[in-house]
């Protein structure tokens, strides 16, 4: 390289030399213009040639500091909570690694790498509060790749179900989340050896601890959130002697438990403080409440016999897709009740769409994720897409996608027990039904006889401002005449 510039160098003064007689005798030599020509050339090529070295060996040892902000995530999300970092400061990172998973009021999801680089800087701890358009992370970009001034990519998990990249192992695609994949990682566990019962064989987290488990032959106990201790017998009573002969035993005393817990106080984050400001708003809303009682013994007998063809198909059947699809006929009807009221009560917007959602209790609270133009789907479809969202409820995975734009809702409280309810309508919608447990309870039949009855009770809440009580009757009678006579639907169907 030393060679390489004083040679260089030599060319160059000699060339300003030439140039500079040339200049002052005004030689028009044919000879001496070919001579400064070619001279110019190799003088033109050894600068690139070193210049092109120089700046090579600079862009790979060092490049500008990027600061990473956190993109709009959509419905009107100003804050997040950063919930894990999956890098730390000194991490060295690639485009569409993960960074962390953060929780808005709605859904989580999780933050992808848009540099190649070194991480430099994390601006908020976990469970910290993120603000939307403010720096997550500064990186050390490497200069001899080219810095995309782009924001950075939110990957949700509707994306990560079907656009996420898949990890090619002995010739067949083995689908994962990042956080499953890091988990698999920390454990030393090869994904090919994890059979995975999401959809399409996605591996999920429980099927990550499941493996651990059987290889460990661990159980991993709940975690206890307040410890009780049991005080020990004194050592005196232990160690006195039982006397055979005595005629009355005193009856043994039980040592009262002490409670060791101390009180915690920590904010509202995430889904309960979505909760909070949706109940709040639904406190303005004039609720009409409607009750009346459902014989299922019919549509009990259908759903045993289509039951066996839809495991076939490898789907759970149960009683929600009828219930779904009933509601939606009933909705065809009475389309206010598919609607929703803005908030000066000056405007009412019919949807065409019917978005029925399914209150669903998880691990991250109530959350209400909506099957998306029920009016286009039919009772299978129903059962299908429903076990799509039970199976993300139960991971935790469901986005933004799945719980936004619902139109209509029903709570299904009979699956935890309960026979009636007052349900609360979830703003903008206009309302509501809730679903008591089915029972076997006598009734009369129309000879007068004695029999047995499935029995479920439901409970309706309406926007009373916009719907009258004859409207939500109408509809509930409606609807239960499709399910007391399941064949009636056939003819509705479309």
């Amino acid at each position: 390289m030393a060679a390489v510039t004083r040679g260089s160098f030599t060319v160059f003064r000699r060339l300003l030399t030439h140039q500079y007689r040339s200049r002052c005798f005004r030689l028009q030599n044919f000879r001496s213009d070919r001579t400064v020509q070619l001279l110019s050339f190799r003088c033109e090529t050894n600068l690139q040639m070193f210049s092109s070295r120089a700046l090579h060996s600079s862009t790979v040892s060092r490049g500008p500091i990027v600061s990473f902000k956190l993109s709009d995530i959509g419905e009107g999300i100003m804050e997040v909570t950063v919930k894990e970092w999956y890098v730390k400061e000194g991490d060295k990172v690639s485009q569409f690694d993960s960074i962390c998973e953060v929780q808005s009021d709605k859904a989580s999801v999780t933050i992808t790498s848009r540099y190649d680089g070194v991480i430099k800087k994390l601006y908020y701890d976990v469970d910290g509060t993120a603000l939307v358009g403010k720096p997550l992370v500064d990186i050390e970009t490497e200069s001899s790749s080219e810095v995309i001034q782009e924001e950075d990519v939110v990957e949700t998990p509707a994306m990560a179900r079907e656009e996420h990249t898949h990890q090619e192992i002995k010739g067949h695609k083995t689908q994962a989340t990042p956080a499953v994949r890091r988990l698999a990682m920390e454990n030393n566990i090869k994904l090919s050896e994890v059979v995975g019962t999401g959809r399409d064989g996605r591996i999920l987290k429980e099927d990550i601890l499941n493996f651990l488990a059987k290889q460990t032959g661990a159980i991993i106990p709940p975690t206890l959130f307040q410890e009780i201790r049991t005080p020990a017998p004194p050592a005196a009573a232990a160690a006195r002697p039982v006397s055979t002969t005595a005629a009355i035993k005193p009856p043994p005393t039980t040592p009262k438990p002490v409670f060791t817990g101390k009180d915690v106080t920590e904010p509202l984050k995430g889904f309960h403080r979505a909760m909070v400001k949706t109940m709040t708003a639904a406190l303005k809303i004039p609720h009409f409440g409607y009750c009346d009682e459902v014989d299922l013994s019919r549509l009990v007998s259908l759903r045993a016999e289509l039951r066996p063809i839809a495991e076939g198909r490898g789907v759970k059947l149960s009683y929600m897709p009828f219930f779904i699809k009933a509601a939606s006929l009933g909705l065809l009807h009475f389309p206010i009740l598919n609607s929703s009221l803005d908030e000066g009560c000056q405007n009412i917007t019919y949807k065409v769409s019917h978005n029925i959602g399914l209150a669903m209790d998880t691990i991250q609270g109530l959350l209400v994720p909506n099957v998306k133009n029920v009016q286009l789907l039919s009772v299978f479809d129903i059962a299908l897409e429903l076990n799509r969202l039970q199976t993300l409820g139960t991971a935790g995975q469901l986005g933004t996608n799945e719980l936004s734009g619902g139109t209509f809702t029903l709570s299904n409280i009979g699956s935890i027990g309960g026979t009636y309810a007052k349900p609360v309508i979830l703003p903008p919608e206009v309302a509501i039904g809730a679903l008591g447990k089915i029972q076997v309870l006598p009734r009369f039949d129309a000879g007068g006889q004695v029999v047995r009855a499935h029995i479920m009770n439901v409970s309706w809440s309406a926007d009373h401002r916009i719907i009258d009580g004859a409207t939500m009757c109408r509809f509930s009678n409606l609807w239960r005449e499709y399910l007391e006579n399941p064949a009636s639907m056939v003819l509705d169907l479309k």
